[in-house]
């Protein structure tokens, strides 16, 4: 039953978890939908035909103007001329039909001479004497016998006045006569010949056979076969007209209304063509576009996704919590004080957007949670701020704002790279705030606008008070997030540091050697977490009070034995045991009483872990009392971060070499080694994630280390080994 009801309560711990995290990213939807609402709702102008402009009204978008854009087509294809062709084989085709008539009437006068000839031929041979001549054909017999060689239509064309003259024309001149036909023909049938233009031809023939040297009747003759055979050779080709019309469409550059266009000035009638670009852009429309809503629940809908994917992908169910509510606030705070810079747009101060403290939401995320984080908040931050601070432009975005606020983040993220007091916070700013400048010159100098002295000044104060304000928010709001969130963060851990804090001074003036033991684990501890990639400043600080405890009873400790006699020597091996395993878990309640970070409280509580006192072990064994080994361990327990493993390491290793009196480089190795060695043997490194390759860096860097400071360690009494077990 019991177990049950522990299932039940993890269940809806479980659900209770899930329920907040998205109860938290609903908020940020809807804090970031609520933000940009009104900068993406479309504009509408309560305007009417011919009435006059109240002010300059631009285009908020670019949309092409397909009414225009066919009337421009339409007149492109008004002014092309229809497109005729010169058929050039027509000129032949009527020379070849003048050919075949003159030809025609040729070869009846050579059948008719012919006929005659036979009929002679055939008298002679029958030796008639005073036989009568061949009578030959008569005109009308040579006109029928011509008329059969030629076809309907040059019959119908041509008179019989003009066969008949021909036919009676001598053979020398009917040549002369088809030469000259042939050759005016052939002149005029070579150029463009057009319907309009066939009876100027026409003419052209005539006159030129009117002045040749053929009698008249055959010159009559000629000439109306000239302008028999003279016709249209130039057509109309509606192929060609219409590819060239379709390419003056398509040469027409469609008319389009462009993004930040002046469509009306201020005082300007608004005409029928005004009003048609007007509502041809929207700005008229009575019924309101869902689009630029959907599209916005769309952006936020793939950001919060990307959100989600990433906090996902974190390990530690408690951390991923406290990140998500600590990413949530400082993004919700960003957000609407974006918003509130914006509203001053509305009073015309459309550049206010680079006032914006655009660095403070990354060095905060950089600082309490990690740097992938604070680079996609930045991110998000521009794509926001392209749209918060649209007022005063054309479009839904102002791209040079969204740069402008990523830039700035970025360079707070890079600044703040290795940098941990809260001055060097505000050298970031600084250095955010030259960056800042730069981005705005870079961008004015990009648009190549001439500016005043005045609009100068604006932008290089707003860009300096962009970069000082979030440093200053930065220093104002993370003692709150460390307060509320209990966060070690890296500026605390600086504070921490510092000697003049009271516990640091207890253990100062309380337990000297504890102080410079401590100092020297710290050094050690400090090196090799930076060599495998732990957070080398926890170590060192956590280093400072790992041994807290101790000024509990510090005369019971070696380090702090300075000329007096070891007390452990009059005491029980049980008590001895008492007394050393105490300090560990005294520390540990010193700590929280102090309210000091659990990091630090988990260094002092696990840098022994569960190790056993061997040295007081023994002891116990050999006077003779039954002893059990648990009895003589550590409560722990044991280590459970990188960090307090190493700390456990160097604290034994430092205590080791601190016994030594002249200890080779050689020992040094061999000493560090055996240790690392017990310890992995006794299981006290099972609990944390680190590995045997980086066990063997830290054993390497510890050895450097050793090296190089053990000249100049600090003198502490003589000690034997058997005192150093004690510790």
């Amino acid at each position: 039953m019991d177990k049950l009801q522990v299932q039940l309560t993890a269940i809806l711990n479980l659900l209770n978890i899930k329920i907040f995290r998205v109860l938290l990213f609903l908020l940020i939807g809807v804090v970031m939908y609520s933000a940009m609402y009104s900068n993406v709702k479309p504009e509408k102008l309560n305007l009417e035909l011919f009435s006059v402009a109240e002010r300059t009204i631009r285009s908020p978008i670019t949309i092409e103007d397909k009414e225009s854009t066919e009337a421009n087509r339409r007149k492109a294809v008004e002014q092309v001329n229809d497109v005729y062709r010169v058929k050039s084989e027509y000129a032949q085709n009527r020379v070849d039909l003048v050919t075949s008539i003159f030809g025609s009437v040729s070869e009846v006068n050579a059948e008719v001479q012919e006929e005659i000839d036979q009929k002679k031929k055939t008298a002679e041979e029958a030796e008639v004497e005073d036989a009568p001549a061949p009578e030959e054909p008569t005109i009308e017999e040579k006109l029928a016998q011509l008329k059969t060689k030629l076809t309907e239509n040059e019959t119908k064309s041509l008179s019989d006045e003009v066969f008949i003259t021909l036919l009676q024309a001598p053979k020398e001149e009917l040549l002369v006569a088809k030469d000259l036909t042939v050759t005016a023909i052939n002149n005029t049938m070579k150029r463009s010949v057009p319907a309009d233009e066939v009876e100027n031809a026409k003419l052209n023939v005539e006159e030129e056979l009117k002045y040749t040297s053929l009698s008249s009747s055959l010159k009559k003759a000629v000439i109306d076969i000239g302008r028999y055979a003279v016709v249209q050779n130039e057509f109309y080709d509606p192929e060609a007209t219409e590819d060239l019309r379709q390419k003056a469409m398509d040469n027409v550059e469609p008319v389009r209304i462009l993004e930040g266009q002046i469509l009306v000035d201020e005082g300007q009638l608004i005409s029928r063509d005004v009003f048609k670009k007007l509502q041809l852009v929207g700005l008229l429309e009575s019924e309101n576009s869902y689009k630029p809503f959907i599209g916005l629940a769309m952006l936020v809908a793939l950001i919060l996704f990307a959100l989600f994917v990433i906090f996902n992908e974190m390990e530690n169910a408690d951390k991923k919590q406290k990140n998500l509510l600590m990413f949530s606030i400082i993004f919700i705070t960003s957000i609407l004080l974006m918003k509130m810079v914006s509203l001053f747009d509305e009073f015309e101060y459309s550049e206010i957007g680079y006032i914006f403290p655009a660095a403070m939401g990354a060095m905060l995320i950089k600082i309490l949670i990690n740097e992938r984080l604070a680079l996609f908040q930045m991110a998000i931050l521009a794509v926001s701020g392209t749209i918060i601070f649209n007022e005063g432009i054309t479009g839904t975005l102002n791209v040079t704002i969204g740069v402008y606020i990523l830039i700035s983040g970025l360079a707070a993220i890079l600044f703040l790279q290795k940098q941990s007091r809260r001055s060097k916070i505000l050298q970031a700013g600084l250095s955010v705030s030259v960056v800042n400048l730069i981005v705005i010159l870079s961008i004015l100098f990009l648009r190549n606008s001439q500016y005043s002295g005045l609009e100068y000044g604006f932008y290089f104060i707003a860009a300096f008070v962009s970069g000082i304000v979030s440093a200053v928010l930065t220093i104002g709001l993370l003692p709150f997030f460390e307060a509320g969130f209990g966060i070690l963060s890296t500026l605390r851990l600086i504070e921490l540091s510092n000697p003049n804090h009271p516990l640091l001074r207890k253990i100062l003036t309380e337990a000297p050697g504890t102080y410079h033991h401590s100092v020297m684990v710290a050094n050690l501890s400090e090196a090799a977490c930076e060599a495998i990639g732990a957070n080398g400043l926890l170590a060192r600080v956590g280093c400072y009070y790992h041994d807290i405890g101790k000024t509990k009873r510090p005369q019971f400790f070696i380090e702090n034995q300075i000329n007096m006699d070891n007390p452990h020597d009059k005491l029980p091996a049980l008590t001895s045991k008492n007394i050393i395993i105490a300090h560990a878990t005294d520390g540990a309640e010193m700590l929280r009483k102090h309210r000091m970070p659990k990091e630090i409280i988990d260094i002092a509580e696990q840098h022994h872990g569960t190790t056993l006192l061997k040295f007081f072990y023994h002891k116990a064994k050999q006077s003779g009392h039954e002893v059990k080994e648990e009895d003589f361990r550590y409560p722990g327990p044991k280590p459970q971060t990188k960090e307090s493993a190493v700390i456990g390491i160097a604290d034994s290793v430092e205590a080791a070499v601190r016994s030594m009196a002249h200890p080779t480089h050689e020992q040094i190795e061999n000493l560090v080694h055996n240790i690392i060695g017990d310890r992995l043997q006794d299981g006290q490194l099972g609990e944390c994630d680190i590995t045997l390759k980086e066990l063997d860096t830290v054993a390497d860097t510890l050895c450097e280390t050793l090296k190089g400071i053990f000249h100049s360690r600090i003198e502490y009494p003589e000690m034997n080994k058997q005192k150093v077990k004690q510790a």
